[in-house]
């Protein structure tokens, strides 16, 4: 299984500008965030939440946040922003050696021993490597040296008006992309599986979407590069490229908000290697806001007794008020419908549950920069009867 011995996520793929609205964090909350790559978990530690759970059951992710917390703690700026800005910080292993490796656990200093490398090769940046870096690399080699487009991605990506981008998406990218080659390509399990996407999600857009896979796909790329701006795009760039700018980078990379981060802000932040259900069962507390990316999709078919589970485990941890969201592949989470729990003492259907904000799901799905997801959901859970 792909996802079982590798790092799969080198930078995450969910826009945390819209969940910082859907969100509303606040002080007092206690936060439960799917690892990922970490990059939205420090975003949500920026907002000053009393804790951030990050939860990921894929070791590699949880020793990718703990590098960057490392990072944001013994180095420089700028050091940092070569690291993680630009994929690469000349002499890593030194670096590694003498003023990280001391931070992490573990597991996670065994890990970076082998992989540092990762840090410190001229020709291939991080962002090249792990599964969807090595998915992203195979697209750069494509367009640079079979559809040979490198001088229309560098105009596009330097253009200063939305008019002007999308002109040169319709004129020399839109239709030369959609080759034969790539169209095989993204029909094939195992190259989605490489960005994250299981067969159960696939399944989901086939079923859904008019035109399945490829047409969904067509659409999702209309919409980034026709249709929304590229200029702080960086989900996209940095996969183009190998890189962020400082003008187009995550918030964690900014400056200011690393030393927002290296202030304390980065302290309100613990790692669990654990699946959500697992941690929430081993933890007392309660959480307020549950950020569950599309990991539900993975669930909804034949695992679909561990995503009741899971959700049992939410009700029985969730403060009152407590605030969902989460993301599918498909056009609805229909499969929810069918997830029971209990509650009170009575076993009571999900949905009877649920008070979803669909007016400002819908809105900001519509502004969502990654636009590779089908739906996006925001829901309030009730505790008790």
């Amino acid at each position: 299984m792909v996802h079982g011995n590798n790092l799969v996520y080198n930078t995450c793929w969910e826009d945390p500008r819209l969940d910082r609205v859907a969100l509303q964090l606040g002080a007092d909350d206690e936060v439960v965030v799917i690892t990922s790559a970490g990059c939205n978990t420090l975003d949500y530690a920026l907002t000053g939440p009393r804790c951030v759970h990050a939860v990921d059951m894929n070791p590699r992710q949880n020793a990718l946040l703990e590098l960057k917390i490392a990072g944001i703690r013994n180095l420089e700026y700028d050091e940092f922003f070569a690291m993680f800005g630009e994929g690469r910080l000349p002499n890593a292993r030194s670096v590694y050696q003498s003023r990280l490796r001391d931070s992490l656990s573990e597991w996670s200093r065994g890990y970076w021993d082998r992989w540092m490398k990762f840090f410190d090769n001229r020709r291939r940046t991080f962002y090249y490597r792990g599964t969807s870096g090595a998915f992203a690399r195979f697209v750069k080699v494509y367009a640079d040296r079979i559809i040979k487009v490198r001088p229309h991605i560098d105009a596009i990506l330097a253009a200063t008006t939305l008019e002007e981008q999308r002109e040169i998406y319709h004129k020399y990218l839109r239709d030369k992309f959609w080759t034969k080659l790539i169209r095989f390509a993204m029909k094939r399990d195992t190259t989605l599986s490489m960005v994250g996407v299981p067969k159960a999600q696939r399944r989901q857009i086939e079923m859904q979407y008019e035109g399945g896979i490829i047409q969904f796909l067509h659409d999702c790329m209309d919409s980034v590069f026709g249709e929304l701006p590229l200029a702080d795009n960086y989900f996209w760039r940095v996969y183009m490229t190998g890189r962020y700018t400082p003008e187009c980078c995550p918030e964690y990379l900014k400056p200011d908000n690393f030393a927002r981060l290296r202030g304390g802000l980065v302290d309100r932040i613990r790692i669990h290697t654990d699946s959500v259900q697992g941690f929430l069962d081993k933890h007392e507390g309660q959480i307020t806001r549950f950020v569950l990316l599309d990991h539900m999709d993975w669930l909804s078919d034949r695992f679909f007794p561990l995503l009741e589970a899971e959700w049992q485990a939410i009700v029985t941890r969730a403060a009152p008020g407590a605030r969902l969201i989460w993301r599918s592949g498909g056009l609805a989470t229909d499969f929810l419908n069918q997830v029971q729990v209990r509650i009170d003492g009575r076993t009571r259907d999900l949905p009877e549950l649920l008070t979803y904000h669909e007016p400002l799901a819908r809105e900001l799905h519509a502004k969502d920069r990654v636009h590779t997801y089908g739906s996006f959901y925001i829901a309030d859970l009730a505790t008790s009867t």
